[in-house]
């Protein structure tokens, strides 16, 4: 599909890409709002296209300013920043005609500017934007570019410098990975990896199948952005499966220097997943579009994810007490489930008498767990 058929009718890996990031942007502003006192919260969009498909439905931008316009503190604290060199007029029409000047507090601002090539672009995302040891725009970017032409890690692990600061990067593989093999690329592709390219080429070569070389870029891409930043990053990726055949299409890979940022995606990635996946290092959170009008089966593939975690869990807190929180805090930063997985697995582990669950709020609770500081769970 060319770029310029992209646009022509929204498929649904295409919603759901949508879908995950509108989802995600209202929940971490208010995790960034408690945690600090922005002056303004920033989304970012550097290829953010017409904002309409030629079929009526929203993209991106369109979804997130709808649910800004439907929270006052959004309308009066978030800017849109918007980029596209070739829908910046259409994408602005669009926006006005169903978010009429004095929507929004804040102006949005809508440019054409070429990511990757001009340096006002490049520049503007390095640069510092703490005051007094704050950042007064914390801000979440939006890269989706139509292959992997303007995705340059060094300069994206500079914006992620800023606190607050998080990522969606869209990682078309299908591009990647045959272009890791062609030396006319080796540019891009250091832009790309500039500190494991060659680490990549190397290992992708001891990997059995498509997947786990697949899987390999991504961890890639992660580690870059611990080595340039010299700290612990949060790499999430949402897989979405080809529309003709079991292949991988691409993924979306969600970038945090924060555990917080980390819990929020896993909850949305959960959220709409319709493929079962075992969490064992390669597979990850997965759509795939072919399997809309069947029986969902992510439900056999959970429960072996809930007894796996189950057991980690019990080896890690036997004979200790702790909040279930405090338990939650700890543990699910080394793993992809969400939530949902810890809330079921601990309340399997009441039910099996592995561990004693009691309340300190005086409050009626319905089940036995809650993730919460007044649940004290005693393991056996």
């Amino acid at each position: 599909m060319s770029e310029k058929d992209f646009f022509e009718e929204q498929t649904p890996s295409s919603r759901i890409k949508a879908s995950i990031v509108s989802e995600y942007f209202p929940s971490y502003t208010k995790i960034i709002v408690k945690a600090n006192k922005p002056e303004t919260i920033r989304y970012i969009d550097l290829f953010a296209g017409p904002g309409v498909y030629n079929d009526g439905n929203y993209s991106t931008p369109m979804l997130i300013a709808e649910k800004c316009r439907k929270d006052q503190f959004l309308k009066k604290n978030v800017q849109f920043i918007f980029n596209d060199k070739a829908y910046k007029a259409a994408l602005e029409k669009n926006f006005n005609d169903v978010f009429p000047k004095g929507t929004f507090a804040i102006k949005p601002r809508f440019g054409d500017l070429v990511v990757g090539q001009d340096e006002k672009i490049r520049d503007w995302l390095m640069r510092p934007t703490h005051k007094a040891g704050k950042n007064p725009y914390p801000s979440l970017l939006f890269i989706d570019p139509f292959g992997y032409k303007g995705i340059e890690t060094a300069v994206l692990a500079k914006f992620m410098e800023n606190w607050g600061n998080e990522i969606f990067l869209f990682v078309n593989t299908k591009r990647i990975h045959p272009a890791l093999e062609n030396d006319k690329f080796d540019g891009l592709m250091k832009t790309l990896f500039p500190t494991t390219l060659d680490k990549v080429r190397e290992d992708r070569r001891y990997k059995l199948n498509v997947s786990a070389r697949l899987n390999l870029i991504i961890q890639c891409l992660g580690e870059e952005y611990e080595a340039i930043l010299k700290s612990k990053i949060y790499y999430t990726a949402f897989k979405f499966q080809e529309e003709d055949s079991d292949a991988t299409s691409h993924y979306i890979l969600h970038l945090t220097k924060h555990h917080r940022g980390f819990d929020l995606v896993k909850q949305i990635y959960s959220d709409f997943a319709n493929v079962g996946t075992i969490f064992d290092g390669r597979n990850t959170y997965t759509f795939d579009a072919k399997q809309l009008d069947e029986a969902n089966k992510l439900f056999d593939e959970r429960a072996i994810n809930i007894d796996l975690l189950k057991e980690g869990i019990f080896t890690a807190f036997r004979g200790q007490e702790i909040t279930a929180l405090d338990l939650f805090d700890q543990h699910h930063k080394t793993n992809l489930n969400s939530r949902k997985h810890y809330s079921e697995a601990l309340r399997s582990l009441a039910a099996e008498a592995r561990l004693t669950a009691r309340y300190v709020d005086s409050v009626n609770h319905n089940v036995s767990v809650l993730l919460s500081k007044a649940c004290i769970l005693k393991f056996s």
